[in-house]
């Protein structure tokens, strides 16, 4: 059988495990729908433009964070409940690598900032892979296919990682910054723009293209998919599906610890319980959209970004149960959420 021959069932895959089988629509309106209601509500059109930008921003900034977890149990069915360490790990790192750069994120000048937060991007997307491929090994390896099992021993080593954290840093909460040039924010008309949040929705946008680029577009990708549909075939001709499957779990390690730093930066602080508070916007996001679907996590990431400032705005004192409002409200829908991944 010819790599040509094994497309057909790939496909069949990249349908089924990442992508709704036929786009629906629906969901998708849910955002201007939500927006258009806010608007009456906030009453200044310049007011609900600033809160949509933030709302926006936020929810780029859950979806960069979700979007590792979505990619371990949509190809590898691993519910990973130690993501937030990654999360964490990453922002850790990143705050460690700016301390020595504060000639360039004291600079006022964008591309110096840019530069300087590329690298701690970087160093905190390696060292949160890094940590990845020993937690893939260790914890998650001995438990693949056994979900109950998954959930206690990764949310116990996403514990010990939290500890560890607090030996290397200390336990009390650290500053992180953003560089000077990017606080502030830009005037559009009489609403007010966030330089970090108009990035932050940049990165977002980029992290998802990447994302459907790789796993509908290229080779890996379509082995990876075609590996969960049939591993005895594709290893048949000759595939390493075990190392590729190694790969999706560090590639979704280092897009937590990005999101870690995205979500330190929007805090501007860092606590070692940072990955806890922020797995459970994760895992509100990854129900609302359908476990596993890529699509789906970036629907619900900007549907909880935008609830969350509307409701925060309108209602302060139901700020906290805005999520969760949203949660229940979609599942009482769609009960496998928005966009469910069929085959699970």
């Amino acid at each position: 059988m010819t790599e040509t021959e094994i497309r057909s069932p790939m496909r069949v895959r990249a349908n089924s495990s990442i992508w709704p089988i036929e786009f629906d629509m629906r969901p998708m309106l849910l955002m201007p729908a939500i927006a258009l209601v806010a608007l009456p509500l906030v009453g200044s059109p310049s007011t609900w433009l600033t809160l949509t930008v933030a709302g926006l921003a936020m929810g780029m900034i859950i979806f960069i964070t979700a979007s590792g977890l979505t990619l371990v149990f949509g190809l590898m069915d691993v519910l990973n409940f130690g993501h937030g360490l990654f999360i964490a790990f990453g922002a850790y790192v990143a705050a460690a690598t700016l301390g020595p750069l504060v000639d360039w994120t004291g600079s006022t000048e964008l591309w110096r900032n840019l530069v300087a937060l590329g690298c701690a991007m970087l160093a905190a997307m390696i060292a949160a892979a890094a940590l990845g491929v020993a937690f893939e090994r260790i914890v998650v390896r001995p438990v693949y296919g056994k979900h109950l099992k998954q959930i206690l021993i990764t949310m116990g080593g996403g514990i010990i990682g939290e500890e560890l954290i607090k030996v290397i840093w200390g336990p009390t909460q650290i500053p992180l910054p953003l560089p000077e040039a990017l606080r502030g924010a830009v005037s559009f008309g009489d609403a007010s723009l966030s330089r970090y949040r108009i990035l932050a929705v940049v990165i977002g946008l980029v992290v998802f293209a990447a994302l459907a680029w790789t796993l509908n577009r290229t080779k890996v990708g379509l082995l990876v998919r075609a590996g969960v549909q049939d591993r005895e075939m594709v290893e048949a001709l000759g595939y390493r599906i075990g190392r590729l499957f190694v790969g999706v779990f560090v590639a979704g390690s280092a897009l937590a610890g990005l999101g870690g730093v995205m979500w330190g930066l929007f805090q501007q602080n860092l606590i070692p319980q940072m990955g806890v508070q922020v797995n459970v916007l994760v895992f509100i996001v990854i129900i609302i959209g359908g476990l596993g679907s890529t699509t789906g996590a970036m629907i619900g990431a900007l549907l909880v970004g935008l609830v969350v400032n509307y409701v925060g705005f309108v209602f302060p004192a139901l700020t906290q149960f805005a999520s969760i409002g949203l949660l229940v409200a979609v599942l009482l829908w769609r009960p496998q959420g928005i966009y469910p991944v069929v085959n699970r």
